[in-house]
Parts: C-alpha cells; sequence; structure tokens
C-alpha cells in the first residue's frame, strides 16, 4: 500500500482507507450489511496495509465505531488511525437554510458525542474528530471553536475536521480561514470534480488534508446499476437513485465504459482518478465484504493515468447543485 501525508498533521497512511458508513448498517444507511463477515473484511483491509478508517456515530448509531474499536483492539500494532464525526444534533443532514449552529452543533453536544464516540471506540484520544456537516455562515461563532481548543487542550482530539456538504466544496472557507480546520472530507469522483478548482489549490498552499469520499458515486461508477435497479425503501440510495437521479446517471455511466483500459474495470479507474490529484491525502471507498477490500485496496500502487485518458475523463465532469434528493 503506498503511503500518503494527512497534511499538517505529520501522519503518513494508507491512500486507499476505509469507509465504513456501509458496514455500520443500521437505520438510515445502506442495506446489505453483516456483522458476521465485518471482522473479516477489516482485518484482511489491515493486512493489505490500510490505516485509515472513517466513520462515525450515525452509522448505526455507534455500531461502525464498536466495529472499528474491535479491530484497533485486536490488531493493537497495525498503526491504525481512528477517523470519526459528531452527528448533527437536529439530525438534518445537510443542515437547513435556517438552522444555526446552536441547532446543530451546540458546543455541550460536540463534547458529548466526543466521549460517546471516545467509548465506542475504545480510546484514549481519537486522531481526526469531524463535524459531518458544515455551513460556512457558523464559522464565526465561538462555541465550536472553543469546543475545538478545549479538546485539543485536553488532549482528547490530535486533529479536527469538516465533512462538507455534497456538492458545495467551497462552503468551508471561512472555517479554513480560523486557522482551527487540519483536514476536510469532500466527495470527489470522476462525475464530481469542482473539489479541483478552489479547494484542492488551497488545501496544498495551507497542508490541509483532503479526505475524498465516495469515489464511486454512491455505487454509480461500480457499473453495476442500470435502469431498473430499485433499492430496499430503508436504503436512502432508494432517494438518491430516485427517478430525477438515476436516467441521467446511468446514461453517463454508459458514456465512460469506453474509456475503462484493457484489462482494467471501471471501479479500479474510478479509484485511480480519485487518487490522481496531489491533494489527495486518502480515498475512502465503502466496503463491507472482502471481495469489495480486495479489489479496492489493490488498486493502491497503479501507475499514474495516462495524460490522454485523464483528459478523456476530464469531459465526464458533471456539475450540479444541491436538491431535495440529494441529501
Amino acid at each position: 500500500m503506498r503511503r500518503r501525508a494527512m497534511g499538517r498533521l505529520g501522519w503518513r497512511v494508507g491512500e486507499v482507507g476505509y469507509g465504513m458508513w456501509g458496514i455500520g448498517g443500521g437505520p438510515g444507511g445502506f442495506t446489505g450489511w453483516d456483522y458476521d463477515i465485518a471482522p473479516d473484511a477489516l482485518d484482511l483491509a489491515v493486512d493489505m496495509g490500510c490505516t485509515f478508517f472513517d466513520t462515525a456515530w450515525a452509522y448505526g448509531r455507534g455500531k461502525s465505531e464498536n466495529l472499528l474499536g474491535e479491530l484497533r483492539e485486536r490488531r493493537p500494532d497495525a498503526g491504525i488511525r481512528l477517523a470519526t464525526k459528531v452527528p448533527p444534533l437536529n439530525r438534518e443532514w445537510p443542515p437547513r437554510p435556517q438552522d444555526t449552529l446552536e441547532d446543530v452543533f451546540p458546543l455541550d453536544h460536540i463534547l458529548d458525542y466526543t466521549r460517546r464516540s471516545l467509548d465506542n471506540l475504545g480510546v484514549d484520544r481519537i486522531d481526526l474528530l469531524q463535524l459531518h456537516v458544515w455551513e460556512d455562515r457558523w464559522a464565526a461563532d465561538p462555541a465550536w471553536q472553543k469546543a475545538v481548543t478545549l479538546l485539543k487542550e485536553q488532549d482528547l482530539i490530535d486533529g479536527f475536521g469538516i465533512s462538507v456538504n455534497r456538492w458545495e466544496p467551497t462552503n468551508c472557507f471561512a472555517a479554513l480561514d480560523t486557522g482551527l480546520v487540519d483536514a476536510i472530507q469532500v466527495i470527489y469522483n470522476i462525475f464530481d470534480q469542482a473539489p479541483e478548482d478552489e479547494l484542492f489549490p488551497r488545501a496544498i498552499e495551507e497542508d490541509i488534508s483532503i479526505i475524498a469520499r465516495v469515489p464511486f458515486d454512491e455505487g454509480s461508477l461500480t457499473g453495476n446499476l442500470s435502469a431498473d435497479t430499485v433499492f430496499p425503501p430503508e436504503d436512502w440510495r432508494a432517494v438518491y437513485f430516485g427517478p430525477e437521479n438515476l436516467p441521467p446517471t446511468i446514461e453517463r455511466v454508459d458514456a465512460l465504459r469506453g474509456l475503462v483500459p484493457a484489462g482494467h474495470t471501471l471501479p479500479e479507474l474510478a479509484l485511480r482518478f480519485a487518487l490522481h490529484h496531489p491533494a489527495v491525502s486518502v480515498v475512502i471507498p465503502g466496503m463491507r465484504r472482502p471481495e469489495h477490500v480486495r479489489s479496492n485496496l489493490r488498486v493502491s500502487g497503479s501507475t499514474p493515468l495516462p495524460a490522454e485518458l485523464l483528459e478523456a475523463l476530464r469531459a465526464h465532469r458533471w456539475d450540479r447543485q444541491p436538491t431535495h434528493w440529494s441529501m
């Protein structure tokens, strides 16, 4: 596994990390989880050199954090870095226009859920604590700044980050101005290339770590969806890949298939794209089963994308605006 620097945090991590939403299961997430095989998938990831694991309290209401804590206990010498997220108090993803910081991340709420995550993970300090949603209009509010300062002073967290909302990669610049943000987690894939415009140059200049999430566009860039795909109603993708989004997505995925190099797969191409940019510290595909782990982690160390292929992929950029189904 090739390693990359996590910006000014000073760590080096395996460039393909582990996104732990799907494996956590529970309400409001992905269907298809299996708690019996989850430990095997996580252990295999460690065996293959994965060291960065991204979870959140909201993933299974603490279950994903429990699974990660158990992994760390089994593999204490594997150099695992633990990243988790504080859920919004009002459970709104993303925040609504009228939501204030007090509605979403009051000081006591941040401190309380940090303690819950510490307990779930079974650790004394979290490597990277993130806020699960963000609005830059909150940046000047002293409450979140005080929380971050207190948690670092008490040595309960090492780094602090923000997970920015879908299709809003610059909705964090005022927060970055405070100097308190060590990492930004952002959607970045063949379709969602907008972070390259402004966020990535600033991250490089200020040594901010970039965690690239959703490299497969919630599954479309695996190439496994079709116009007839239907998700169970309890799976959030039933909304995301509804009638407004599924047909144009399938059309765009089909247009990409001819660019997949011989002997490779569309998921491999998607991961190689997410890894090509020097601003990216780690990409975190979701993985629920050992076969997912094998196929994703073996992409690390691939040769760089040829310039002509990268240029061809640029034409598949798809700039979208947040809407009611995009969550």
